[in-house]
């Protein structure tokens, strides 16, 4: 399977390609989880902030939010990553975290890359380098935990 994969940084985006990926946000996030939440929180198009995108024959099948550090010496924030209901069970997802890992690399080296994983993912993001940062904590009613690499 051959994943097109776009580093974007926000102002790069297509008016298409910014509708693409909060319609497939707000299917898995708000539609499949069943979690109402105010997914437009004006960081899509903010500061630096990249957006990684993976494309196989026009669809859109995952991407990732990269959002620049608030205050020099802080943390890149991953969040937003998905993978479509329709490849699931690809290891889809690694192939994302790689580009991000590799985008954060790029723009922000050396800097540690801070992500609130929902709990049930610890084992998967701690495979790629995260350690947990934080006890378990409720957001949007989905146990998460806090998760960094360095």
């Amino acid at each position: 399977m051959e994943i097109a994969w776009l580093d974007c940084h926000h102002r790069e985006l297509t008016a298409q390609q910014l509708y693409t990926l909060l319609a497939l946000r707000n299917q898995v996030f708000i539609v499949e989880q069943q979690c109402p939440y105010q997914d437009l929180d004006g960081q899509d198009l903010a500061a630096e902030n990249r957006h990684i995108l993976g494309f196989l024959e026009g669809r859109l099948l995952a991407c990732a939010r990269i959002l620049t550090p608030a205050q020099p010496g802080e943390a890149v924030v991953v969040g937003r990553v998905i993978v479509s209901e329709e490849a699931r069970g690809l290891r889809l997802g690694y192939r994302l975290m790689e580009q991000v890992l590799s985008s954060c690399e790029i723009h922000w080296p050396g800097q540690a890359i801070y992500l609130s994983a929902q709990a049930h993912l610890e084992g998967f993001y701690g495979r790629l380098g995260f350690q947990a940062v934080t006890a378990v904590y409720l957001e949007d009613d989905i146990p998460h935990i806090g998760m960094q690499k360095i």
